[in-house]
């Protein structure tokens, strides 16, 4: 009997579980998708390059011995990457088995790591404690709620996430360096920078982490140039082993102050500090920066937090929920990320509204509590359309669930309510064919344009189904 390719990846995977970290398999392994296995090669699919190029530089050797204990000694693996922008992959990458332990090759723009030794450094004044004190205690100012365990991974986030788990298990150390975390507000980009900066200090006890917002940073220089200290100031950031600043963007303009924080930038990365850097656009986009400063924070990686899908909207609030220890019905959750789709502070914040309205008037929290809260809010903000509404309404519509409309099968009423939902999508949503394609049961494009001209055929030639497709945009539009 012949092996397939998810069989010989779950064979890989039992054998990979049980020699490393449960949370390293969890970030570097379970997003791994099989893809096909011809002639003893075994391509699988992963989220991004970055992907590829840390499982060749720290797992290689395991992925050898599991390959070659499953497919033989010819065995090969290849990857298939996902494109960050339009989700389609490119070429596979291939590793023979058995392989060269070649290293990944550095980026030559940066400076090679150099060890220096830190004595005198207590004596250098502290602006996070009170003057006079001479030993260096740093108050890292993270929040402790802020941590890996509370930050819900999916799709629009897992690139960012892992990256952020990597630089915490090796700081200073991975090619990622300076990590720059970008998102639109809301979207937990503050919340993975202290989760990075916590579990630094778990692994590495010793270590000096501080999390600073640029803000805090453009004041305290402020005061440093008041008081004749610039120099204490920038010795004291140089000691910093983990630097997290928060909103990098408020820098813009401020010439002296980008000036200090390129020195300091320069001083941790040439010693192997790690630097996390948050900001609300990509390098590219940010105005008002100095370009010695922009081009160093390419050095490392760019990693971008996306709204996120209807999935991880429903574990985010099951999350938060259960950390409070408070139950709310199933419904009621669904109505709340069906209706508040691209802001995850909007989506908690409605949260609490209504466990508020609950507590204070002493009313069971119902779905008609959830709308009478809820609509006033999207009602007064223009309500997004997203793939994932219009396919809970066709769902709902036709009496089938969510699981089944994306499946593979090919009943004729599952792949006429599948059609709609691209339908639908195409004209209520921005959203690319590919996009479309790939949340409507992980569809190509050429699939979404045949949905959306079998349709409009069916419109005009099939009263009744007319009348389903009427009726579905109104229930849409409501």
């Amino acid at each position: 009997m012949e092996k397939n390719a998810i069989e010989v990846w779950e064979n890989c995977l039992k054998i990979i579980k049980d020699n490393i970290h449960y949370q390293s398999f969890k970030t570097w392994f379970v997003p791994i998708q099989a893809l096909k296995l011809e002639n003893s090669v075994l391509t699988i699919q992963v989220p991004s390059q970055f992907f590829y190029e840390w499982l060749e530089e720290h797992y290689i050797n395991l992925l050898k011995k599991t390959i070659r204990k499953e497919l033989g000694q010819d065995g090969r693996l290849e990857y298939s990457i996902i494109m960050d922008s339009s989700f389609q992959s490119n070429d596979p990458y291939s590793i023979k088995v058995p392989t060269s332990n070649k290293r990944a090759t550095k980026n030559p723009a940066v400076p090679m790591p150099i060890d220096i030794n830190k004595n005198g450094a207590k004596e250098i004044p502290n602006p996070f404690i009170i003057p006079g004190l001479k030993k260096i205690k740093v108050n890292s100012q993270l929040v402790d709620s802020y941590s890996f365990d509370n930050f819900v991974e999916g799709d629009c986030n897992r690139l960012a996430r892992s990256a952020g788990f990597a630089v915490s298990e090796n700081p200073g150390k991975t090619s990622f360096n300076p990590l720059l975390i970008y998102s639109d507000v809301g979207l937990g980009k503050t919340h993975l920078a202290h989760a990075i900066g916590i579990q630094v200090k778990t692994n590495f006890p010793e270590k000096t982490v501080l999390y600073v917002s640029t803000e805090q940073f453009i004041g305290q220089y402020i005061d440093s140039v008041r008081n004749n200290n610039q120099n204490d100031f920038v010795h004291f950031y140089q000691m910093i082993d983990v630097l997290i600043i928060d909103d990098i963007q408020f820098l813009a303009g401020k010439e002296k102050t980008q000036d200090v924080f390129f020195h300091i930038f320069n001083h941790l990365h040439q010693n192997s500090h790690q630097i996390v850097i948050t900001s609300d656009k990509p390098p590219i986009e940010l105005k008002g920066m100095e370009p010695r400063l922009l081009s160093r924070f390419k050095w490392g990686l760019a990693a971008d937090l996306q709204a996120p899908d209807f999935e991880t909207r429903i574990a985010i609030l099951q999350k938060r929920l259960y950390n409070d220890g408070i139950e709310m019905p199933q419904e009621v959750l669904e109505y709340l990320a069906y209706s508040i789709n691209t802001n995850i502070r909007e989506l908690e914040g409605a949260l609490i509204s209504i466990l508020a309205q609950s507590s204070l008037n002493k009313k069971a929290i119902t779905l008609e509590l959830a709308k009478q809260m809820i609509d006033k809010f999207v009602k007064s903000t223009s309500r997004e359309i997203s793939i994932d509404y219009i396919q809970k309404v066709v769902c709902d519509y036709f009496n089938i669930s969510l699981d089944i409309i994306n499946s593979k099968t090919r009943k004729r009423e599952i792949v006429q309510a599948r059609q709609l939902a691209m339908f639908f999508a195409k004209k209520h949503t921005k959203a690319s064919l590919a996009t479309i394609g790939l949340h409507c049961g992980n569809k190509d494009h050429a699939t979404v344009l045949h949905a959306c001209r079998t349709v409009n055929n069916l419109i005009d030639t099939d009263k009744q189904f007319r009348i389903y497709v009427e009726d579905l945009d109104k229930k849409i539009k409501m």
